[in-house]
């Protein structure tokens, strides 16, 4: 066999092959660029609708007021696990004073400051923080939020508030401190449309709570509204008076609008006019409801000018 031939065919198909693989000049390859972490922030908080403090709104919150007291007050610093489940886990030191109140047997507001909450307890420095911000967005029907997300947000948030106090607050010896919230809570439910058994739960409530507080200026503003509100007009009024004697400033309009749900522009009008008198500071805000409700272009206290 001849082997020469194959073996020069074979070289010259390499040499062919070596030939076709010299370097030529790249067109330059872009990199990519690398990729940033995603990064979720918590949206902003958007400003109030309605004041955070309806007793006065000269005058802050009392959830801001309580968050002073608490940070001035002693603090007597707790060691725990950080597991409870595990008593070899990490120990840490709880230095911060939280809001604590009483679950049972309380008749009156008891909330205190301490660390951690103890047996027949509950912290509820996050509930506070939370039903400060959406008292400023849905005390008050209709509720105001800037968007449909952030409406959900809350309305979720709330969900979960409602599965944590509703239990405690069903128990016959429920504390007034307990009432007062499951009572926001399930007022506010209502207002987000929540569904219909708020409405009389939170009616419920404020009745204990009224048994205990029959002069409560507080109990005795969100009962009235809240009556107003629902379509219980006529109902709503010595709960309103109460508040108003009171000194609960939102009151006043609270009763303004109550009238207007009655059709009794006089009435109305008369209330923002003794308003006006009694809180000066309102003077213009007020003018202004008075002139639409005389014109007839304000059917709700709480309406929007357009």
């Amino acid at each position: 066999m001849n082997l020469k031939p194959l073996i020069a065919l074979g070289m010259g198909s390499m040499l062919i092959t070596a030939c076709s693989n010299l370097p030529t000049k790249q067109d330059k390859v872009q990199q990519p660029k690398p990729v940033e972490p995603i990064v979720f922030t918590e949206p902003a908080i958007t400003a109030p609708f309605y004041a955070l403090n309806p007793i006065d709104y000269s005058q802050p919150p009392e959830f801001e007021v309580n968050l002073l007291n608490a940070e001035n007050a002693p603090v007597t610093k707790f060691q725990i696990n950080s597991d409870p489940s595990n008593p070899d886990s990490e120990k840490i030191i709880l230095d911060k004073n939280r809001f604590i109140i009483p679950l049972t047997d309380s008749k009156e507001k008891a909330l205190k400051f301490a660390v951690l909450a103890q047996d027949n307890e509950l912290d509820v420095t996050e509930i506070d923080d939370f039903f400060n911000l959406l008292e400023g967005k849905a005390r008050h029907y209709p509720v105001r939020f800037n968007s449909n997300r952030e409406r959900d947000g809350y309305t979720d948030r709330l969900k979960t508030i409602i599965t944590t106090l509703d239990p405690l607050a069903l128990k016959s010896n429920a504390s007034y401190d307990v009432l007062i919230r499951a009572a926001k809570a399930s007022s506010m439910a209502r207002n987000l449309d929540m569904g219909e058994i708020y409405g009389p739960k939170a009616l419920s409530y404020a009745k204990r709570l009224l048994a205990m507080q029959p002069k409560d200026p507080t109990i005795n503003f969100w009962l009235g509204f809240g009556l107003s509100e629902g379509g219980a007009f006529k109902e709503a009024i010595p709960y309103l008076k109460v508040a108003m004697d009171a000194g609960v400033q939102e009151a006043h309009l609270s009763m303004a609008n109550n009238y207007i749900y009655m059709e009794q522009k006089k009435n109305a009008i008369t209330t923002l006019k003794n308003y006006k008198v009694k809180y000066p500071s309102e003077a213009q805000v007020t003018d202004q409801l008075i002139a639409e409700m005389d014109s007839g272009k304000r059917y709700n206290v709480w309406q929007i000018s357009k």
